[in-house]
Order: structure tokens, then sequence, then C-alpha cells
């Protein structure tokens, strides 16, 4: 079989499941926050933290709901990670240093996932379960609640109220990832992923060589950090280590588990605003972006403009040979278009233009699909940019889903879309700019952008992958790039939930002859041209100077 054939046999496997899986989880999704029925153990959740579940709460209500609990969840995890020596399961490991326990602490709590450490000589057992995965459930949450709060905003009529974070909260974890993680962690652990608390322990080889094998409850964690689009490698080298990822089914699954919950929302928000067409119409534009992505990075990385690469058949530098070019490219597509951060190969060494289309894919905004959550809200405000545009060029006011969009509405969405880019560039121009910093590039030149472009798109964007080759292990990055994680998350949250409450202030609007339908071919080619000429293009720029130029060298 050819390297073509079982890629396009692989990405085929891998629609159809997600295909399986659309309709059902999909109407599950719009089940578990639309339904007024409550759980006997949530109803003991609400009583204790003092919650009255059937009181809806404004926007801004909403809004310190999920900034309390964010903030709450940075305080425990630093705290964790400082008291590490003194928990049970340290492996002796001593507490880890301030600037790396923040950014590793905002890293978790935003969904992004980066790691400036090396997961198996740096955190105990207690820290990776009660601390870090803990986490990969509650921030994969707190995106899937925002979005939901937003289709509240397009279904609802004159109220600010977009429903209870803290019953959606609960929702999300009890009755979504909670189950769906414990049948996948025994999947995988069906497949080969190591699972249990033990120490490390030394070994020795064919060659009568020594070395250190450590253990962890890997499987436990692997399942959550793929299913929640978080990504944080139980060891360093992520999902390339073959306790994390054994063989082409794990990693074909793992593959699975990211896109799944973001590929199924656009199935829950057709349903919920009543027509499943819009929901059809957003997949197809993620899909378009997604098919795009992995046959780019496919091509650059088949070796066909490398002669020492063909001779290899393929750029196998920095991939697992038990995946290949096919699982590898397939994997590094999803992973950066989705904010998952998860790896199967080493981002660095992939071809210069592979290398940017997995910088383009973060700096889309994640949107096809999209982190749990984040993707779909991403898309939605593209959406509304959208039907702006075309009101301009038929002389009506734009409308979406019922909902007139307004200058307030349009302000909103652009301070989201202006967000990003303003935290990606300015971060990436002070960091060149700083000479203390300079020793940190370990490849100077376009490369060496690249790697910073990459770090701070991926942290701004709530990624988590990384290209190696930058030191960001220093106070200054752990600050920044910390920083950057916090604004990227929450900046964005803030204006999509004051949108949300703008949008349920209004009245609904029957649709009329001058409606720009949103469901149809038209409107899905005018939302993929948003996305290339609003969001894409706004970083050519910075691409030229990096990515482009090293690949066209």
């Amino acid at each position: 079989m050819s390297t073509a054939t079982a890629g396009w046999l692989q990405a085929g496997l891998l629609v159809v499941a997600l295909a399986v899986a659309y309709r059902p989880l999909g109407d599950y999704l719009a089940y578990i926050f639309t339904t007024n029925k409550h759980w006997r153990v949530e109803w003991g959740i609400y009583r204790l933290i003092g919650v009255n579940p059937d009181a809806d709460q404004k926007w801004s209500t909403y809004l310190r709901g999920v900034l309390a609990f964010s903030a709450v969840s940075v305080l425990f995890l630093y705290g964790f990670q400082r008291l590490q020596e003194y928990l049970p399961l340290s492996l002796g490991f001593p507490a880890v240093p301030a600037d790396q326990a923040f950014n590793t602490a905002a890293s978790f709590a935003t969904n992004t996932n980066w790691q400036s450490y090396s997961g198996e000589t740096t955190m105990g057992h207690l820290v990776q379960m009660a601390g870090l995965a803990v986490q990969n459930f509650g921030s994969a949450a707190v995106g899937i609640v925002v979005v939901i709060a937003l289709i509240r905003g397009f279904i609802r009529s004159r109220t600010e109220q977009v429903g209870n974070f803290w019953v959606d909260l609960t929702r999300a974890c009890l009755r979504l990832l909670l189950p769906i993680s414990v049948i996948f962690a025994l999947v995988l652990i069906a497949g080969g992923v190591v699972d249990n608390v033990a120490a490390a322990h030394p070994v020795t080889t064919l060659a009568g060589g020594h070395q250190v094998i450590p253990g962890g409850p890997v499987a436990s964690q692997e399942a959550i950090k793929e299913l929640g689009t978080n990504g944080g490698g139980f060891y360093n080298a992520n999902s390339a280590h073959p306790f994390e990822n054994p063989n082409p089914v794990t990693n074909l699954i793992e593959i699975f588990l990211l896109l799944v919950i973001a590929v199924s929302l656009t199935r829950a928000f057709g349903k919920m605003v009543g027509d499943k067409r819009q929901g059809y119409a957003v997949l197809a534009v993620m899909a378009v972006i997604w098919v795009a992505s992995v046959a780019g990075i496919s091509y650059f990385e088949s070796g066909q403009h490398s002669a020492a690469a063909a001779a290899a058949g393929g750029a196998m530098e920095g991939k697992e040979v038990r995946f290949g070019i096919p699982a590898s490219t397939l994997f590094t597509a999803s992973t950066t278009l989705t904010s998952t951060g998860a790896v199967n190969n080493a981002h660095d060494s992939l071809s210069p233009l592979g290398g940017g289309i997995t910088i383009l894919n973060m700096m889309l905004g994640e949107i096809a699909p999209g982190g749990t959550g984040s993707g779909l809200y991403g898309i939605l405000i593209l959406a509304i940019v959208t039907v702006f545009v075309a009101g301009l060029m038929v002389g009506r006011t734009p409308e979406y889903l019922n909902k007139k969009i307004r200058p307030r509405e349009m302000k909103l969405a652009s301070l989201y879309i202006l967000t990003t880019p303003a935290l990606v560039l300015i971060g990436t121009g002070v960091a060149i700019a700083l000479k203390g910093e300079q020793a940190a590039i370990l490849n100077p030149g376009p490369h060496g952008l690249s790697e910073i472009l990459y770090a701070f798109t991926s942290t701004a964007n709530n990624n988590g992958s990384a290209f190696a080759g930058l030191s960001v292990n220093t106070v200054w990055y752990n600050g920044a790039l910390g920083v950057v994680m916090l604004l990227g998350r929450f900046l964005p949250i803030v204006w999509v939930l004051a949108l949300a409450g703008s949008l349920a202030a209004q009245r609904m609007v029957p649709a009329s002859a001058g409606t720009l339908p949103t469901h149809r071919p038209l409107f899905i080619s005018m939302l993929l041209g948003v996305v290339i000429l609003v969001v894409a293009l706004t970083y050519f720029p910075a691409q030229a100077l990096g990515p482009l130029a090293e690949g066209l060298h």
C-alpha cells in the first residue's frame, strides 16, 4: 500500500467515525443544556456551593462565574505545584519554580496546556492527577458553556439572561466529559497506554545499558487531554511517546477524541436554534479548512521537494516510524486546528511551508473545528461579520438567525477578532526586540522568527503546541507567555458573553425576502472568504518574514 493511499484511508476512517458520532453526540449535547431535570449528584453540588440551579443569570453574572472559577483554578494549581515536595506521590520532585508554576497554572486553566517543563521529571503523580488532569476537565467545560450561552443569545428574546454558569459547568463535566473520558481511558489501556502510580524504575537494555522507565497514570489523563482539546502531555514527548500513544490505532483514537466534541457541537447548535441546516453550513466551512490543511501539510511533508526526503520516503525527521507521514500530518493538522496542542511528532522538524500551515491553522482562530466550544463561538463571530458585509453589499440591516446585527454587535465582534492578533504580533515584536532574550533563540534567522511567532500564536490562541529550538523556560518567557494565555482566553470570552447578552435582549426578527439565507453554498463561500481576508491576511507580513521566507529560500 502506498503512503498516499494509507493516508487517505486513515483520514477516511476518521471521517466515518466522526460521522457516526455526529448525530447522537450532537443531540445529546443539545439535551444536556436544554433539559430542566437535575441529577441527584448535581443537586448535592449545587447545595454545596450555594447555587439555585433554576435561577438564570444575566451575561455579566455569567461572566463573573467564568472568571471566578478560572481565577480559583489558577491559584489552586499554582499552590499545588509550589507545595509539591510535601504532597504524596511527589516522587521526590521539588517544588516547581514560581515563574514556571505561574506559567503552568495559567496554561492549564486556560485550556492551553503549554508546557515549559518536562512532565516526567518535574511533576509528581498527585500534581498530574489532582492538579493538571482536573484542570483539563474544568477548562474544557468552560469553553463549552460559553458557546452554549452564545447560542441562547440567538434563541432568547427580550432578556439578558443566558443561563446559569454553575449548572452548565456541572453538567458539562458530569454528563459529558467524565463518562466519555472513563470509557476511552479503558480503550487506551487496552491499546497499550500505561496507567499506574509506580515510580520510575531502572531496567537493563538488550545492549547491556541502563535506562530509567517512568510510569504514571497516563491513560486516564490522555483521554481527557484529547477529548477536552487540552493537549498537555504526561511525558515531555507528548503523544509521540509510546507510553502515551503506542500504535497507529491509538493514534487514530486520539485524533478522533480531539475532534469529536467540537464537530458535534455544530449539530447541537443547529438543533438548539431550530434549524439543523445552520449547523451543517458551519460544519461545511470547518470541513473545507480541515481538508485543505491536511492536504497541504501532507504535500509539503511528502518529500517531493527534497532529494534527501524523497529517498527517505518523506520528511521523516522528527516523526515516529510507527506513524509515518500520513498519521503524523493528520494529527498535526487536527491538533493545530483545534486548541489541543498535543503532538505526535516534532513540529520544529516540519518543512518550512508545512510548519507555516500549522501556524496559519492557529492564526485562523482554530475554528476547524476548533477547541471544545471556543471553535464554534469563534466561527459564529465570523458568521456575524459575514452577514454584516453582505448587508452592506445589498443596503439592508444585516440579520443572523433572526437577530439584527447592529453597531454594538459589530463592535464586540471586531474586538474579538482584533484581540488575538494584537497579542500575537505585539508579543512577538517585544520578544525579538529584547536583547536579553536573544540567547533563547537557538536558530537565528527566519526559522528563529518562526519559532517565536509560533510560541505567541500558540499561547494567544490557547493551543499549547510548540516549535522546539526556543528556550522558553526563562523568567521572562514564562511570565510573558502566561499573561498572553490569560488575556487570549478571557478577553475573547468577555466579548462573546457580552454579545450573547446583547443578542438575547433583542426581539426576534422574522426572515423576509431580503434576508440572506445562511445555510446555502453562497453563505458558506462568503464565510470562507471572510476567514481568509479578515483573519488570515492579518498575519501575512509576519508569515512572510518567517515560514514563507524560509520555505522560499
